[in-house]
């Protein structure tokens, strides 16, 4: 197979299929990749860069705010844009503080966030999406696996445990990150992974060819480097994994120096193995071609000599999986599809109880399961093009979830709402969720919000006009509509339409035709221009009324047509061309089928096919609704 495309190299077009063979064999590469190696014993808070495509000399790229060493051992986290370093100890102290650099603008690092646990050398491993570290030294060997997610600063999060406490190095692929060695307080060859995008305790994968820590690690999106270590004295040895599989390692090289707490970086091509101890404290720098092995060259040098940094790079081999465009819906975060102008994603979400399932938009079909959340209730979900927020809808549950819709797993804590409240709508644009009305048991008149991309907790919006639970939302990237409810004792026909850029207080846009109290709700039942409110009740009566509205004018529904059931309650999500509905409940029972229509026209709904678990208080997102398109 030939070696090309490279990018950094390349002159003419290249065919799909010869980008298909460069992600498939794992050396498609980044032009200009970046190495980072971050403080560490000698050099302290000293943030060094090297270009990897080239060799040379390390230079200078900032400093991180507090220097610390044997913070993370292994490849480190990083996106393709940032870089995140964790952990550590400063000479006195075990720390648990995690800072972020940006790789494109050279300067210092700034806060992030916490690990759960403080303390030193643990396996660093990330794909574009998620940073995972497992072990460290806490005082004693641990077994804490904890995650981030890179592109959101805030604390780190549990994701199950090691199958041994120990202190580790890490190695990934876009989907697993694996823990190699390590010591408990005598030396281990154990080598276990976890699936990079879910949660749980890792599993045993094989065994390193000899017991030893303080590794350094490389990767291309297909295999695993492990160099040098202690086992105890210092070794030259350089062995390999196959990460898609599992099984035992093998030797097939050596370093230029032997030498431990030596730390790695990579492109799909080179791997990159910095400083460390032969027995004294080292700035070397070596260099060796992953698919092939064999001795390692010299690269340069560190400014330095240093020992323990915390590795960086934008191009190891959990970033390697290929050129963005060639997304399909084989992929977990779906087809790329054309609206209005720019592509977008296709994903439909909906969670029943706490199961999260998606389907995607454009096709017809059943939906399959994404992940779980942590708990139930009557709540809401909003959505960028990027993540899912849900609320659990519950008077004694404040807390707030989210997803990422590139990567099936469960939800994670996002932080909480002003009040505590279920039986609410929600909508959002691209930058920001907006939660509408609820019961607290009573009707509320609350609206909070949240910045989708930024973890935190909610903060108050303003008022509707009159106090309400079971209500729907729906908007486009300008507006969001709070639409019926129920305030004891009556069904309101009424809706309030927001401004989701600039808080404030609601302000009334007109009446359903027919008052609806749990309509299907979410934002994702609407285009750029349009909104559709499907089914709803009044007491002992459900409806199959389709009603909508245009968001740029003011007044009353008009009717669609008919849904194919007389449902409340459902979710409704949709690529803004397309609006499916799903779930909800039915006389005399629950509903599991999810109904679709063409929301520029009108006309009667058809069948998609069905939840997984269908039933009333299902919640809808997408990461392509109308209120993301501009």
């Amino acid at each position: 197979m030939a070696n090309y495309p490279q990018l950094d190299d390349c002159s003419g077009v290249w065919t799909l299929k010869q980008v298909h063979d460069a992600v498939a064999g794992g050396y498609w590469r980044n032009a200009g990749s970046i190495g980072l190696f971050g403080g560490g014993a000698s050099k302290t808070s000293a943030i060094d860069k090297i270009i990897m495509s080239t060799s040379g000399d390390a230079t200078d790229f900032g400093d991180l705010a507090v220097g610390s060493f044997s913070g993370s051992s292994g490849q480190g986290i990083a996106s393709f844009t940032r870089a995140v370093m964790a952990n550590g100890y400063d000479g006195s102290n075990n720390l648990d503080s995690v800072e972020y650099v940006t790789f494109a603008s050279e300067g210092n690092g700034a806060d992030f966030g916490n690990t759960t646990a403080a303390g030193y050398g643990m396996g660093a491993c990330s794909n574009a999406i998620r940073g995972v570290a497992g072990g460290r030294n806490t005082g004693s060997a641990s077994n804490i696996i904890d995650f981030c997610t890179i592109g959101s600063v805030g604390n780190f999060t549990d994701f199950g445990d090691l199958t041994q406490a120990r202190i580790s190095a890490g190695v990934s692929s876009p989907t697993r990150s694996i823990f190699a060695g390590g010591t408990t307080g005598s030396l281990v060859n154990t080598i276990d992974f976890v699936e990079t995008m879910t949660t749980g305790n890792a599993v045993d994968f094989g065994d390193l060819t000899a017991t030893g820590h303080s590794h350094g690690t490389a990767s291309s999106s297909t295999r695993g480097v492990v160099a040098g270590g202690s086992t105890p004295g210092e070794v030259t040895q350089v062995q390999y994994i196959t990460i898609a599989s599992q099984g035992n390692a093998i030797n097939y090289g050596d370093l230029t120096v032997a030498r431990s707490h030596l730390e790695g970086a990579s492109n799909s091509i080179k791997g990159i193995f910095a400083g460390g101890l032969t027995p004294s404290v080292s700035n070397v720098i070596d260099q060796l071609t992953i698919n092939t092995g064999g001795t390692a060259t010299d690269f340069g040098d560190l400014t330095a000599a240093s020992r323990g940094s915390h590795p960086a790079s934008n191009a190891h081999g959990g970033l390697n999986d290929g050129y963005q465009g060639t997304r399909n819906i084989n992929l977990p975060y779906g087809n790329i599809v054309r609206f209005g102008g720019v592509s977008v994603g296709d994903i439909g979400m909906f969670n029943r109880s706490t199961l999260l399932q998606t389907v995607q938009i454009s096709t017809l079909g059943n939906s399959t399961e994404f992940g779980n959340l942590s708990a139930n209730g009557s709540g809401t979900g909003m959505s960028s093009n990027t993540r899912a927020v849900y609320h659990f809808g519950n008077v004694n549950n404040s807390t707030m979830e989210y997803v990422e819709f590139q990567s099936k797993g469960n939800g994670a804590d996002f932080g909480d709402v002003t009040v505590n409240r279920q039986n609410l709508g929600g909508v959002a644009s691209h930058v920001r969720g907006v939660l509408l009305g609820g019961e607290e048991p009573a009707g509320s008149e609350v609206m909070d919000y949240i910045t989708i991309a930024t973890i935190g907790n909610a903060t108050d919006f303003g008022d509707l006009n009159e106090a309400r639970g079971n209500t729907a939302g729906l908007g486009n990237n300008t507006r969001g509509l709070c639409v019926g409810g129920y305030s004891s004792p009556n069904y309101r026909d009424a809706m309030d339409y927001i401004t989701i850029a600039s808080a404030g207080d609601a302000a009334d846009f007109g009446n359903l035709v027919t008052a609806a109290s749990l309509p299907s709700d979410g934002t994702g039942g609407s285009s750029t221009t349009r909104g559709i409110i499907h089914g709803g009740g009044a007491g002992p009566n459900y409806y199959n009324h389709i009603q909508y509205i245009t968001f740029a004018n003011t007044g009353n529904t008009t009717d669609f047509g008919d849904a194919t059931s007389n449902v409340q309650s459902g979710g409704a999500s949709g690529n803004g061309v397309r609006g499916l509905y799903g779930g909800g409940q039915v006389v005399p029972a629950n509903k599991q089928s999810i109904d679709y229509i063409t929301i520029a026209t009108t006309g009667d709904a058809a069948d998609f096919g069905d939840l997984t678990s269908g039933g009333t208080s299902v919640n809808g997102t997408s990461n392509c609704h109308g209120g993301l398109q501009s």
